[in-house]
């Protein structure tokens, strides 16, 4: 929903874990600022206020493969 208009053409979140947390999964070289963009944009319209981007292309997750974002948290 957007501003009272249902879009189902939008984009589809792929996870989203208990009702609260949203999860993004890629498979890219390195996460880019439009890959965190997307992020908050699904964690905006849903109206949730955690989620975590996770990129499965590198060789350790821990160290460079999850970001966590917070919906209206400042930067």
């Amino acid at each position: 929903m957007y501003r009272g208009i249902r879009m189902d053409c939008a984009h589809r979140m792929d996870l989203v874990v208990e009702g609260e947390v949203i999860v993004k999964v890629k498979s890219v070289e390195k996460l880019d600022r439009i890959h965190e963009a997307q992020l908050l944009t699904y964690l905006r319209l849903s109206e949730r206020k955690v989620g975590l981007l996770i990129n499965f292309n590198v060789k350790y997750l821990a160290d460079h493969g999850i970001m966590r974002r917070v919906n209206g948290f400042p930067d």
